[in-house]
């Protein structure tokens, strides 16, 4: 774990949603179960990808969250149960460098079991 300079012990996870109203109902849970601190939703995407043989362009929504990679795990298994797409998207990126009382919230925020 960094100290105050750094960005210790963060993770981004981004995910799409059909729109606006699902990323609302998923982030509330997710915050509620406390395995995201937070969830920014960005309207106006659209996706374009192959998807049983054809290629779609579809409207979504953008889930930008923040938690722990120690809730990694618990974030996946939660995303498939919450998710209304067969296959939802879920990458996680770590977090090299941010605002240490910024990051220190998140980890307060997602502190469980998995410390």
């Amino acid at each position: 774990m960094m100290d105050e300079g750094g960005a210790p012990g963060v993770v981004l996870a981004l995910s799409t949603a059909p729109d606006a109203g699902t990323a609302a109902r998923i982030g509330q849970a997710l915050v509620d179960e406390r395995l995201i601190a937070c969830m920014n939703v960005v309207p106006g995407l659209t996706s374009i990808y192959r998807w049983e043989g054809e290629v779609r362009h579809d409207s979504e929504v953008l889930m930008l969250m923040k938690t722990r990679p120690g809730r990694v795990d618990a974030l996946r298994a939660r995303i498939s149960e919450l998710h209304p797409y067969r296959v939802p998207e879920l990458l996680v990126a770590p977090v090299v460098e941010g605002l240490a009382p910024y990051c220190r919230w998140v980890r307060d925020e997602t502190a469980g079991d998995d410390e």
